[in-house]
Order: C-alpha cells, then sequence, then structure tokens
C-alpha cells in the first residue's frame, strides 16, 4: 500500500493568468513554494497534504503528486522505466486506472499511443505482481495516472484530483456558457473585496461569481460540495483522515456572513439557475437574488464592490447594442456606485473603451483562450 506520509514534488495546475491566486492561496495553507509557472505551481507534500489542497484550493484545476522524474527518449525506454514503479502499491488490482498527459515528443506523434503505452507498462507490472490486473479506460472518478512528457525527461505523477477541481458539483443548471468556477475565485481574489463587505453581481447569469463569492465570505473549503477525488481512489487512502480533515474544514467555515450578495439579472431563466445553483451549493438564503435590469440593482450603502461580466461580442451584429450597454454601464457606476469599487470583466477591449471611465488597474485574465481583461475603477 502507498506511504500516504512519504513526500514528493506537487505540480498543481491552472488556468493561464490565474497563477498569482493559486500561488497565495497554496503559501496561505503553510505549503512552500518550489516552482512557479505560466499556467500552475510546484511544491512539495505528501498524498495525506493531497487532500487538503483538493478540498482547499479555489483557483487550482489538478493536484499532481510526482512519481518518478526520469529520462526517455521513446516509447520503449519510457516503458521500461514505468515497469519499475512498484504500482501494486498505487492501484487496487481489481481496480480501474486511467491515464491522462501531455506530450511533446519527436517519436511520438499520437497521445493515444503514449497513455497506451502507459497503461501497458501500469497493468502489466500489477499482473507480473499480483496475478491479475485493474480494468482501464477514460473515466477519470477512479485513479488517474498523468505522464508529462517533454523532450527526453518524463515525469509520472498519480492524478489527485481525477475530474478537475473547478467542478465543485453545485453548478447543475447552466442557462448561458458559464464562466470556470476557478476563474470566478481568481477574479474575486484580484478585486478589491473582503470579508464583511457587499458583493454586488449585476448580469449574474448562472450565479458563479455570486456562489463562489459566498463560499469566501463563510470561508468554506470548496471541496467540501464534491464527494469524489482520485486520491480517495489510490491503495491505502486513509478514510479516517479524510473524514477527520472534512470535520476541520466545517468546523473553520461560519454559518452566516456580514455584508449583501447580491445578485441580479434581466433574465428570469438565468435567476432561475442561479437559484438552483446556490441551493446545491447550499447557500441560496446568503444570497439575495433579483430579476431586473443591471441599473435596477440595488446598491446598499457601505463598503463593497459591484462586478459585472457583460456579453463580450462574439456574435455579428451585435456590436452596436453592446456600445450602448457598456455606455448604461459607465453611467450606472457613475450614478449609483458611488462609494464602490467598480469592477468588468471584458474579452472585448474596444467596448471596455465605452465605459468612459479610468480604470484604475487592467488584469489580465482568460477565459477559455479569450484573452480578457478585469477593469477596475474607484468610484468617488
Amino acid at each position: 500500500m502507498a506511504d500516504l506520509s512519504q513526500f514528493s514534488t506537487i505540480s498543481i495546475t491552472c488556468p493561464k493568468g490565474i497563477v498569482t491566486y493559486l500561488k497565495k492561496e497554496v503559501q496561505e495553507l503553510g505549503f512552500p513554494l518550489l516552482k512557479e509557472r505560466v499556467a500552475g505551481i510546484e511544491t512539495r507534500g505528501s498524498l495525506e497534504d493531497c487532500m487538503k489542497l483538493n478540498l482547499c484550493l479555489r483557483t487550482a484545476h489538478r493536484v499532481h503528486f510526482q512519481l518518478k522524474n526520469f529520462k526517455a527518449s521513446n516509447a520503449e525506454e519510457l516503458s521500461e522505466t514505468l515497469k519499475s514503479i512498484p504500482w501494486e502499491e498505487y492501484i487496487n488490482k481489481h481496480g480501474y486506472v486511467s491515464i491522462t498527459s501531455f506530450i511533446k515528443n519527436k517519436t511520438i506523434t499520437n497521445t493515444q499511443f503514449a497513455n497506451l503505452t502507459v497503461k501497458d507498462a501500469i497493468v502489466d507490472r500489477i499482473r507480473m505482481r499480483t496475478g491479475t490486473r485493474p480494468d482501464s479506460g477514460p473515466k477519470l472518478d477512479r485513479t488517474v495516472v498523468f505522464l508529462f512528457w517533454k523532450g527526453d525527461q518524463a515525469t509520472i505523477y498519480l492524478d489527485t484530483s481525477g475530474e478537475s477541481i473547478n467542478r465543485r458539483g453545485y453548478r447543475i443548471n447552466n442557462h448561458t456558457a458559464p464562466m470556470q468556477e476557478t476563474l470566478a475565485a481568481a477574479l474575486i481574489l484580484a478585486s478589491k473585496w473582503a470579508h464583511g463587505q457587499h458583493f454586488i453581481n449585476p448580469m449574474c447569469g448562472s450565479g458563479t461569481l455570486a456562489i463562489e463569492a459566498t463560499l469566501m465570505a463563510l470561508n468554506r473549503a470548496p471541496g467540501l460540495l464534491r464527494p469524489n477525488f482520485g486520491v480517495k481512489h489510490i491503495k491505502g487512502f486513509d478514510d479516517n483522515a479524510w473524514t477527520s480533515l472534512r470535520s476541520e474544514l466545517k468546523q473553520a467555515s461560519s454559518k452566516t456572513i456580514e455584508g449583501k450578495i447580491i445578485a441580479t439579472d434581466i433574465d428570469a431563466r438565468a435567476i432561475e439557475a442561479a437559484k438552483k445553483n446556490a441551493k446545491t451549493a447550499g447557500v441560496e438564503h446568503l444570497i439575495e437574488f433579483q430579476q431586473c435590469d443591471f441599473r435596477d440593482t440595488e446598491i446598499p450603502g457601505g463598503d463593497g464592490i459591484v462586478l459585472l461580466n457583460p456579453p463580450y461580442g462574439e456574435r455579428i451584429g451585435e456590436q452596436q447594442e453592446l456600445r450602448t450597454l457598456y455606455q448604461e454601464i459607465g453611467d450606472f457606476f457613475k450614478q449609483k456606485c458611488s462609494g464602490k469599487w467598480g469592477y468588468v470583466f471584458t474579452g472585448n477591449f474596444d467596448l471596455a473603451k465605452k465605459i468612459g471611465l479610468r480604470s484604475n488597474r487592467r488584469l489580465e485574465f482568460y477565459n477559455s483562450t479569450i484573452e480578457c481583461r478585469l477593469l477596475e475603477f474607484e468610484l468617488y
């Protein structure tokens, strides 16, 4: 069985543009920063530490526990080294394993071939040692192994997340293309919003921003909503340690919040979807939902932020209509939001100019492959 206390490098991935916020999260949890990449960081810890990282991180996608770093020029060398790893200590002989990978090796033109090579090496080793072998396939809901292979350098990991941990489990109703939970969390962390302040989200869509803000206000670990992680399927998984950690994290979260969380949308279907998602997350009672035009959103007195994620105008013929919308956002900020910090997240820089206010900061993010900016306005 795997020794859950054994230390190794832990690679944590995130979307491009979010690493600043992931780095801060990891350090605040007490983990060292060993290396920073464009879309992730490296730290050090045990498989037991991976439990905490999976449950607590808001801006991460996957937590990879390194088993071995080695040289491999081709598939034969890769397979030979992989067969030397004691897979029978990590994967149940009657279990299920899935292989994912990032490959940049001139001898391999087909990622599926590399994945098959890894899978064969793993199951051959387990069959040789135990007399039987685990099943394999594409599902990510059980044991997942990740191969990073660039040039002649290969690293093999246990993917302790399985499904990406941005999938918290609360988003079951999506009226329009939703923002990823990790991006929503990063935008909130990038803003000047603080606990106890109001969080106002006109154009709330499916409610992701408002729900993520509420989870932060409660200090509730986002992974508590999700029942399954890859780490739970590693041989030797300590169910008592897992239960104890979840209990500890639940006790550390609040039941009530200070400041208002307000989410509005002109579309009744969006509000309905947002309410259902908030109910699944267990926070519906803490968010004030209202169907209304963004300009009619209640702006309570006191400190807080107003954050909008308007359309970017991907469809032909939308531009003129959206120019007016962005001008109206500027008017809304000036007329109703004085004393707050205003934020607009957009992937259309020409439309952003129509807001008509000078921004304090323009922070770079990516919504999938679209380069975006979070524009910050101090509203006197």
